[in-house]
């Protein structure tokens, strides 16, 4: 197991790539603090069911990214725990499409505090326990979209630009304490996000331009984050991944 005893806080958990991160990180023996928007039965049974499969801890946190006080409060309770945070993966965000002529300042305020500056508030205050231990992994999950630019997607690839600058700023400033900064991009992945905001037109289009043919099974996403959470990615850091089948 590449994770075992170590212990992940990762954001956006309900679905999707977030719920694929839960299950491949609990299955590599690591406990997790799987940050949630909001409750959910169905979830709340999935990490249990796991959790007794693998043995292992998943600890759900309510963390609505929009609310600063919740960002702070969760993770002061996380701190509490004085256990080492070995793993963060930002991962949560929200997406927004619409011309550039028609993108307001107030849905672009939206998308980059929610995508962004709630993302850099949050790793503020997890980074301080990995500072204290001198080791961890901090990942971003990005987009393919922060580098392609794609149409109707001004705010969201901004957003997601500026987290890729972000981790390469980061990388140099904390690698003295042994923390890698790093983050991937995704291209089309099978999940609620893409089918609820991407015309099917749009993903043939891009189908026929990718060299594997097919969009990304979420868990091919979480193993890219499993390999740079892991020690085989020991001296990996400052770095992107598009994963994107050979968009």
């Amino acid at each position: 197991m590449l994770l075992k005893n170590k212990n992940a806080v990762i954001t956006g958990c309900n679905k999707g790539i977030g719920k694929k991160l839960v299950e491949v990180f609990s299955k590599n023996g690591a406990n997790i603090f799987a940050c949630v928007r909001s409750l959910d039965d169905n979830f709340i049974k999935f990490t249990k069911e796991i959790e007794k499969k693998n043995n292992n801890k998943i600890s759900i946190m309510k963390l609505d990214l929009g609310n600063k006080e919740e960002i702070k409060s969760v993770a002061t309770e996380i701190m509490s725990k004085k256990i080492n945070i070995d793993i963060l993966i930002n991962n949560a965000a929200i997406i927004h499409t619409a011309l550039f002529q028609i993108t307001s300042e107030k849905k672009l305020k939206e998308i980059f505090d929610i995508d962004f500056f709630s993302q850099t508030n949050f790793t503020q205050l997890i980074l301080k326990s990995m500072m204290k231990n001198k080791s961890g992994s901090i990942i971003y999950i990005s987009s393919s979209s922060a580098l392609d630019g794609n149409r109707g997607r001004s705010a969201y690839s901004a957003a997601k630009a500026a987290l890729l600058s972000q981790a390469k700023t980061l990388s140099r400033e904390i690698g003295e304490f042994n923390i890698r900064v790093n983050a991937i991009a995704p291209g089309l992945t099978d999940t609620d996000m893409m089918t609820k905001n991407t015309e099917k037109k749009i993903i043939q289009e891009v189908l026929s331009q990718i060299s594997l043919k097919r969009v990304a099974k979420p868990e091919e996403i979480a193993n890219v984050a499993l390999f740079l959470s892991s020690d085989l990615a020991s001296y990996v850091t400052g770095q992107f991944f598009r994963v994107d089948g050979g968009m």
